[in-house]
């Protein structure tokens, strides 16, 4: 069994959100937020090929997140769930995902649009988004059946934030 895993930063993504509070709370309530990607310059030869695709996943480190718990009030409902029932950032495990569009490649810095994530967050990887691969039909979403509707209007409020 491996007690520790250690990942390092491939790079910094940068946002108009400079605050979780207030800050989208999935891409989908993000949509048309500019934000970029810049990679640092030893991983740049990684992005042969990416420009192909109109949308890539994210995945970084919440790295303004307090302490995990493992019941928590989500944004979108009052009643308490399993923290892996929800995507909110105070998990054993700090880390996030989100799919975005690709809108350029500049050297190593990429052009992303419908950004959810705080500036300056540590990004730990990028893949392709493939509709073929990543879609999946949902018969339920769970607790999420009733809420989903809310998500237009609901920003994080600071409830995970570091203190």
């Amino acid at each position: 069994m491996v007690d520790k895993i250690i990942y390092r930063p491939i790079g910094i993504i940068h946002s108009p959100h400079k605050e979780p509070k207030g800050t989208p709370i999935q891409p989908a309530a993000a949509e048309n937020v500019d934000g970029s990607v810049e990679l640092f310059p030893k991983y740049t030869a990684g992005l042969k090929d990416l420009e192909g695709f109109s949308h890539i996943i994210l995945i970084y480190h919440f790295h303004l997140s307090g302490k995990a718990a493992l019941l928590v009030y989500p944004f979108m409902d009052t009643q308490a769930h399993g923290v892996f029932a929800m995507r909110g950032p105070a998990r054993p495990n700090p880390i996030g995902l989100s799919v975005l569009k690709l809108t350029k490649i500049n050297g190593n810095v990429l052009f992303v649009r419908d950004v959810d994530i705080v500036d300056g967050t540590p990004l730990l990887d990028i893949k392709p988004y493939v509709p073929d691969f990543d879609i999946r039909p949902a018969k339920s979403c769970g607790w999420l059946d009733n809420n989903v509707k809310k998500l237009a209007n609901v920003r994080d409020d600071g409830r995970f934030k570091k203190s």
